[in-house]
């Protein structure tokens, strides 16, 4: 697989007029199969595999909240990179899902071809799968570099996608509970 990517890079670095044979591009077409294969490691992946049975019995109810979770994917449009952040929240219904398993799970996601709007539902999805909560609320904040690099060229443009799912989408004041704690 890396080999039939490196190739394909060489024959990339020629379609846009370099030389692939020159020292400083000699092992580049290697280097970025390596590096588009670590940037979307999340399709060999799994949920099961991530979270690796770390959900424990609670009798906590009350909203847990896991904000700042770093993110790092690549637009599919464009295979640009998008950079960003990410905050989770649920309403724990008899289990919770042991702290490092959130970032596990953004990463999954984050490191395939994505949308942004995809990957927040995504990631909902997942927790309430995995916890069985009673609800879930994601929020992500992106700055895409398909929009900043190329294009329309604004570099101070940011993204907001939220998804809300059972008691987060049902009552208010939970939302805003959520949405609160986050800013």
């Amino acid at each position: 697989m890396s080999e039939q990517l490196a190739d394909h890079y060489r024959q990339i670095i020629t379609g846009l007029g370099e030389n692939p044979e020159r020292e400083g591009l000699r092992d580049t077409p290697e280097r970025a199969a390596k590096a588009m294969q670590f940037l979307n490691r999340g399709y060999s992946q799994t949920l099961e595999e991530i979270v690796n049975g770390a959900v424990f019995e609670s009798d906590t109810d009350e909203m847990v909240l896991v904000k700042d979770i770093e993110l790092y994917s690549m637009c599919e449009h464009h295979l640009l990179p998008f950079i960003g952040k990410c905050h989770i929240a649920y309403l724990p219904r008899g289990n919770v899902l042991g702290l490092s398993k959130f970032a596990r799970i953004v990463d999954m996601y984050a490191r395939r071809m994505q949308i942004q709007e995809r990957l927040t539902r995504e990631i909902a999805e997942a927790v309430l799968d995995i916890t069985d909560a009673r609800g879930v609320g994601v929020v992500i904040e992106a700055r895409h570099l398909c929009m900043m690099m190329r294009g329309v060229e604004k570099q101070n443009s940011s993204m907001s996608t939220s998804v809300m799912l059972g008691t987060f989408r049902e009552k208010m004041s939970t939302r805003q509970e959520f949405l609160t704690l986050i800013r």
